[in-house]
């Protein structure tokens, strides 16, 4: 076998939490040989494969997410080097949930590519290879955005190596563009058994293309690429779901969802309180949460709605209400669970932006209010402020999980990595990038008509950032968008109330734009060549 320089830090890690994963299925203590060359052995670890994506997705969210336009904190500290870059360094909090979950997952996947070969023979074995491939080209999509280039390991690893060398960014982008054309061949077409399939690699490779089109080394015909992947995956498919049905919690699995990182009761039955993902956590304030089952959901007072984030949104756009609750009654879930609200007192109200006088004295008098309720003003409802008690910030509710009462880390609702109003906007960007700004506005205006507002008649980068922060406020994408439009420094300085221009500025000169490699693989690598990211020298 191919001898790969492979570091001590990953090969442990990743060899730790595979036999961690493993271990259930091998009661029996028999070998890895002897699992993965039969039938249910193969797909136990093809399984394995997917179980990862909750690592990579299903934790602390401000790697995607914090030191953006969109989001700030309130009365709970974020990571301060990801969300204001004063201390972003190495050794950073979080900096290093990407690189060692992604590291993981691709030696996850290189097993299950090394054993596809001499395990017993399916007719279900290619479109196997192909998901998996769909998997690891996933995640060093992940890394090769985060850290710029990184070694690339494309062969199972069967012992520790102690140096490693870093590949190029274009050399990582290739490597993403092969396993995707590899897997488009193999996968299947159903969207909704949960496995990765022909759309949504689709919109994964127009993504990919249109990310590498912004980078020095892109090739020219990047862009128009990435719309035609984009069309391919829309694939006619219009947007027919109000943006309320689509995040209904009891509607997850719609029509327009591509793929996600999937969650049962039965995959967290083990430890319901812990194995459960935590995306409802975060963008919102505390609400009471364990106190009290099924009162409030457990939020974690980080990632909440900037100013710049809220008035984004018209008074004529169902995403505002459909995103956020603006109404709180007692218990909270009860705006999800019930099918009549009439006659249920308020708790509490957060106020638009656009409200005047007269529309905040309309709306106290028309509402029953609880005993308790509190009329928040709107410059006390956002991100960055100074928050002393609960409740204070509107909290966002795409991602509530009624059957998750204590809320935190017990959900088991979906993690929606693609869906159709991401690649409609997907398709627009790339549009507009390749020189058709008229077919560019027509898929941003699919997306606009279905939030029930009036279609824009020009187009440029800012309008499409604005847009997808209106379609996908509180999905995993903002801090990628941000970097990959060369948007990041302008909009977090100009709209996060916490962030200066003067906070990117790092070593010689350089911004930080990447995030670090983490100290923690530099020290355990006898490579003492491997080069740190510019800004962190």
């Amino acid at each position: 076998m191919k001898r790969i320089i492979f570091s001590l830090l990953i090969t442990v890690t990743v060899l730790t939490s595979c036999e961690d994963v493993l271990e259930v299925d091998n009661r029996g203590f028999a070998t890895a040989e002897g699992i993965y060359v039969t039938e249910s052995g193969y797909e136990g670890l093809i399984n394995a494969n997917y179980s990862l994506l909750r690592e990579i997705y299903g934790v602390q969210p401000y790697i995607y997410c914090a030191g953006t336009d969109l989001y700030a904190e309130g009365r709970s500290p974020e990571p301060l080097g990801l969300s204001q870059y004063t201390e972003l360094g190495p050794a950073s909090e979080d900096v290093d949930i990407i690189y060692n979950q992604a590291y993981k997952a691709i030696r996850m996947a290189n097993t299950a590519l090394f054993y596809a070969d001499i395990t017993e023979q399916t007719p279900n074995i290619n479109s196997r290879v192909g998901e998996v491939k769909y998997l690891r080209a996933n995640a060093y999509f992940l890394l090769v955005q985060t850290y710029g280039g990184v070694p690339l390991i494309l062969e199972q690893i069967d012992s520790p190596i102690l140096e490693i060398e870093r590949n190029s960014a274009d050399e990582v982008y290739t490597a993403i563009i092969n396993d995707l054309t590899e897997a488009l061949g193999a996968v299947g077409t159903d969207t909704s058994n949960g496995r990765v399939n022909q759309r949504a690699v689709q919109h994964l490779l127009a993504k990919v293309y249109l990310t590498r089109g912004y980078e020095s080394f892109g090739d020219a015909n990047d862009f128009s690429t990435a719309a035609s992947f984009a069309d391919a995956a829309i694939n006619g498919q219009d947007l027919n779901l109000s943006f309320d049905e689509l995040w209904d919690y009891t509607n997850r699995e719609n029509e327009e969802v591509l793929f996600a990182v999937k969650y049962s009761s039965g995959s967290v039955s083990a430890d319901p309180t812990e194995l459960g993902n935590q995306q409802a956590r975060f963008f919102g304030p505390y609400m009471g949460g364990n106190e009290i089952a099924g009162e409030a959901p457990n939020r974690s007072y980080n990632l909440l709605a900037t100013d710049f984030a809220l008035r984004l949104f018209t008074p004529d756009d169902e995403r505002y209400e459909a995103s956020f609750m603006t109404e709180v009654y007692n218990p909270y879930f009860l705006e999800h669970v019930s099918g009549d609200l009439s006659g249920e007192g308020i708790r509490d109200f957060y106020e638009p932006y656009w409200f005047t006088p007269a529309d905040s004295t309309a709306y106290v008098n028309s509402i029953i209010q609880l005993e308790d309720f509190v009329y928040h003003p709107y410059e006390t409802t956002i991100g960055g402020i100074i928050v002393t008690g609960d409740y204070e910030t509107i909290p966002l509710k795409k991602f509530d999980d009624p059957d998750a009462p204590f809320g935190e880390s017990t959900s088991t609702l979906d993690i929606v990595l693609s869906r159709l109003g991401e690649t409609y906007l997907i398709a627009a960007e790339a549009y507009l990038q390749a020189g058709n700004a008229a077919t560019a506005l027509d898929r941003l205006n699919t997306v606009r008509d279905r939030a029930g507002v009036d279609d824009a008649t020009s187009i440029d980068i800012d309008f499409i950032l604005d847009e997808r922060g209106r379609e996908l406020f509180g999905e995993y994408h903002r801090w990628f968008d941000l970097k990959r439009t060369g948007k990041l420094v302008e909009r977090a300085s100009l709209h996060h109330p916490l962030i200066e221009e003067s906070n990117f500025a790092g070593s010689g000169g350089e911004l930080k734009i990447l995030r670090p490699i983490p100290q923690s693989a530099l020290d355990l690598n006898a490579n003492k060549n491997f080069a740190q990211n510019p800004a962190y020298n």
